[in-house]
């Protein structure tokens, strides 16, 4: 049913491991790995307006025959996008498209844009759940017929994890193994692109040797979902945002995260409306309201100050924690896929998902 699990499960906590695989072992059988492509600058031509994606998937591997002596690949190429232009109704075709061809792989590579590829991840992450096949995003910063790219290289290892590394979701960049719940794109051109925000790397990729630190507990076949309601807004504070904006989006919006300072909270400004006011209508009219912080480390904790503390204990709305704002976005996406009760909303938010939020204040 739309919407619903395919077969129920819960996330265990993760396991503590250290290995040492090399790809010049080869396995007795080649492991059959299926590539989706979506676009984004690995897969980029040049155009007098700029670079455009236009290769396609068999294209890419053309430029790294190394995958062809790792395994056997199957191509789909399912989108031909600059990662901007990326929705949550791509984030079902690339779930469709696994959840289709599950049963016939051991692992999936998905080609994607870097600039909402932590996006992409976290929504996956929501829509698959549990899987023991790796499911491995990666792109590059530079086109894969650049001098100096970095695109052989995200290719190769992103193969190499989907053939021997762990299940879930995950970013293979740079040589590092990023859960998808818990990436960020952090720098914009160089191609040390993407960092785990409150959390490890659950391992690091180099010549050809993969080093797992870390595992998340995987269920014995995979909880597909096939609903999100994109009517989710994100509203990001900054010194003296007039308290109609706040309005706006909730009138605009069935479900709202709101980046404000610090560890969190909302500003009184004197002469202006109400922040808490405008929230407490919005919440008494069905909108779901998540506070989280926009600083990058370490979290919320709406209890400490005055300006948090208020919503807290007055309002009922739900609080991020160590959750990135793309995990919390796409959370909230799947959420209202499934739920507009408050309650329930409250104990799926709350429930790790992938290893997306480890503690509440």
């Amino acid at each position: 049913p739309a919407g619903g699990a395919v077969c129920p499960g819960r996330h265990g906590k993760p396991g503590y491991v250290s290995m040492s695989q090399s790809i010049l072992t080869e396995e007795k059988t080649m492991k059959n790995i299926l590539m989706i492509g979506t676009g984004g600058t690995i897969a980029s031509e040049m155009t007098p307006s700029g670079l455009t994606p236009e290769l396609n998937s068999t294209q890419l591997l053309s430029f790294v025959p190394r995958i062809g002596e790792m395994c056997h690949v199957d191509c789909i190429q399912l989108y031909s996008l600059d990662s901007t232009n990326i929705r949550p109704a791509h984030w079902l075709g690339v779930a469709k498209t696994v959840r289709e061809n599950y049963d016939r792989y051991d692992g999936f590579v998905i080609s994607h844009g870097t600039d909402t590829m932590a996006y992409t991840a976290a929504a996956l992450s929501y829509l698959i759940q549990g899987s023991p096949k790796p499911i491995v995003l990666t792109g590059a910063q530079k086109p894969i017929w650049f001098d100096g790219t970095d695109s052989k290289r995200n290719l190769t290892d992103a193969f190499l994890y989907a053939c021997r590394g762990c299940g879930g979701v995950q970013i293979v960049f740079n040589g590092k193994v990023i859960l998808g719940t818990r990436a960020r794109k952090t720098c914009s051109k160089s191609f040390q692109a993407f960092s785990s925000v409150n959390y490890p790397d659950l391992a690091v990729v180099q010549d050809e040797h993969l080093l797992q630190y870390m595992r998340c507990a995987c269920y014995p076949s995979p909880v597909f979902y096939d609903a999100l309601d994109d009517k989710v807004g994100l509203l990001k504070l900054i010194p003296g945002t007039p308290a109609a904006v706040l309005e706006f989006m909730l009138d605009r919006f069935d479900g709202l995260v709101i980046e404000s300072f610090g560890v969190g909270g909302l500003p009184e400004y004197e002469g202006d409306a109400s922040y808490f006011d405008i929230i407490h209508r919005g919440i008494a009219r069905g909108k779901l309201v998540v506070m989280t912080t926009q600083v990058p480390n370490e979290g919320s904790n709406l209890a400490v100050y005055h300006v948090g503390g208020r919503l807290k204990s007055a309002l009922r709305l739900l609080e991020a924690y160590d959750m990135t704002t793309e995990a919390a976005v796409a959370k909230l996406m799947w959420i209202m896929g499934q739920t507009r009760d408050f309650d329930e909303a409250e104990r799926l938010f709350y429930r790790p998902v992938a290893r997306d939020i480890l503690y509440e204040n």
